[in-house]
C-alpha cells in the first residue's frame, strides 16, 4: 500500500496522516487512491468511533498538485465521461467522512486549499493551528471545485459566505476561519493535535450507540422534512434507551463514577 497516506488505530481512534510533506500534502493521483483505500478501509471498521484527519510536516492538504496538471499527470487522453466516473469515484471520500458511522475530525495544522480544504468540510469537527491558512482556491486554478466544497462550506457558513469565498478565492486565516465558524478553536500550533485527540478521547468514551445515533440525527438535519427528522428522532431515542449503555450512564450518574459503556 502506498505511503501517501498513513493509517493508525489507538483502540476505538483511527488517525489518517496526509504524508507528502515535500507538496504541502498536495493530492496526486498516489495519494488520492491511497485516500479512496484508506477510507474505505476504516468506514468498515465499526471498532472506529473516532477518524482524526491530518498532514504531515506543514501542510494539512494544499489540494490537487499543479505540478501533476502542469506536467499533465490529470490529463490523460480519455473520455470525459471516464473522467467524470473516475473523479466521482474518488469523491467518496469527502461521503465517507460525512456519513460514516464514526465522527471525523479534522486537524489542520497548516495549508489548507482546494479539494484538501473540501476534505476538512466534510468532517464532522474541525480544528486549526493558529498558523494555517486557507483558500477555496479552484478559481485560481482554473477549476470550478470537486470533493463536496461548495456543498459543505454553503452548509456550514450559509450561502452568501460561501459565494464570496468561491467567487473571489481569497485566503483566510486561522482567527478568520474560527469566526466564520469553519473551526471550531484555533489553537497553538504545537498544541494542535493533543487537542483534537483529547476530543476524539472524550467521543471514544462515550455511548457508541448514542454517538453513532447523534451523528445520524444530525445528517438528517440537511436532508430531511423536520417531520421525517423527528420521525427518525424518536425512533433512535427509543432504541438507544433500551441499550445496555443507557442503564449503565444512570447507575454511573447516580453512584457518582465514570460509566463502562460496551456498545449494546
Amino acid at each position: 500500500m502506498s505511503n501517501t497516506v498513513l493509517y493508525e488505530t489507538d483502540g476505538a481512534i483511527a488517525t489518517v496522516t496526509l504524508n507528502r510533506p515535500g507538496r504541502l500534502n498536495a493530492m496526486n493521483k498516489e495519494l488520492i487512491v491511497a485516500m479512496v483505500e484508506t477510507m474505505e478501509r476504516a468506514s468498515s471498521d465499526l471498532a472506529i468511533r473516532v477518524l482524526i484527519l491530518t498532514g504531515a510536516g506543514r501542510g494539512f492538504c494544499a489540494g490537487g498538485d499543479l505540478a501533476g496538471f502542469a506536467d499533465g499527470e490529470f490529463k490523460e487522453e480519455q473520455a470525459i465521461e471516464t473522467k467524470i466516473a473516475d473523479l466521482r469515484q474518488s469523491m467518496r471520500t469527502s461521503q465517507r467522512l460525512r456519513e460514516s458511522s464514526f465522527v471525523s475530525i479534522a486537524a489542520i495544522n497548516g495549508a489548507c486549499a482546494g479539494a484538501g480544504l473540501s476534505w476538512a468540510l466534510a468532517c464532522d469537527l474541525r480544528y486549526a493551528a493558529q498558523s494555517a491558512k486557507f483558500s477555496t482556491a479552484f478559481l485560481n486554478a482554473g477549476l470550478s471545485g470537486d470533493f463536496g466544497g461548495t456543498f459543505s462550506l454553503t452548509q456550514i457558513v450559509g450561502t452568501a459566505k460561501a459565494r464570496e469565498l468561491y467567487l473571489l478565492s481569497d485566503r483566510f486565516s486561522a482567527a478568520d476561519a474560527e469566526r466564520l465558524g469553519i473551526v471550531s478553536e484555533a489553537v497553538p500550533d504545537e498544541d494542535l493535535l493533543a487537542h483534537v485527540r483529547g476530543k476524539a478521547l472524550q467521543m471514544a468514551d462515550a455511548a457508541p450507540v448514542a454517538l453513532r445515533c447523534i451523528k445520524q440525527n444530525l445528517n438528517d438535519a440537511t436532508k430531511l422534512s423536520m417531520s421525517e427528522a423527528m420521525d427518525n428522532e424518536a425512533d433512535r431515542h427509543s432504541r438507544c434507551g433500551t441499550t445496555e449503555d443507557n442503564t449503565e450512564a444512570a447507575k454511573a450518574f447516580l453512584e457518582k463514577r465514570k460509566p463502562s459503556f460496551k456498545g449494546r
